[in-house]
């Protein structure tokens, strides 16, 4: 088994971290905020009834919405709590608990390729360091020949855009595109935030 990823740290250190997580999604649901522009690009990107990993999928904001445009889904979390919340707020995606790091897929019934794989949410900043590359290697593994990874993240968090670049290389997944917003803003040297597209290199 892996390091700990940084998120499994945060729960331990408080345990009500995922409700709050939770909860505060619900609240901007009910308030009517936008909660899908990460899905929308996939969506728009992805052929009709795509099969789409959404790795990190929390409580399965993006999972449900693109299950509801027709694609077969799978959500992965290691968090059972979060795992819950999506199969409760945003149910028709197949849902697992499991570390990105140590993702088989086929050992749990679940059949490869996916067309589109998905880490939104900054969950790249929530792995364990030492597992970044391993999880990016687990990613190609899972890509479709022609298929895609979307990868989001803010900076500040720990994990440099320049070392990400580095860590996709070494896991043979090469830059299509990058961005600095999920509505498909260029990306830049001064950018705070990445959206990367990637395919096998």
């Amino acid at each position: 088994m892996g390091e700990e990823s940084l998120w499994m740290r945060k729960v331990a250190a408080n345990p009500g971290h995922s409700h709050w997580y939770i909860e505060r999604f619900r609240a901007m649901a009910r308030a009517g905020e936008d909660l899908a522009g990460e899905a929308r690009l996939i969506d728009a990107m992805a052929p009709r009834g795509a099969r789409i990993l959404d790795a990190g999928c929390g409580p399965g904001r993006l999972s449900g919405y693109l299950a509801a445009a027709g694609h077969d889904v799978v959500g992965v979390d290691v968090d059972p709590v979060l795992i819950e919340a999506a199969e409760q707020d945003h149910p028709g995606p197949r849902y697992l608990v499991g570390d990105l790091a140590e993702l088989d897929l086929p050992a749990r019934g679940i059949p490869e390729p996916f067309d589109v794989i998905v880490l939104a949410g900054n969950v790249m900043t929530f792995l364990a360091p030492s597992t970044r590359v391993t999880v990016l290697g687990r990613v190609r593994a899972h890509l479709a020949a022609d298929g895609r990874a979307v990868i989001g993240f803010g900076a500040g968090r720990g994990y440099p855009f320049a070392q990400f670049l580095d860590d996709t290389t070494e896991a043979r997944l090469t830059p299509d595109l990058l961005l600095s917003t999920w509505d498909l803003r260029p990306f830049a040297d001064d950018s705070d935030f990445l959206v990367a597209l990637l395919r096998a290199a």
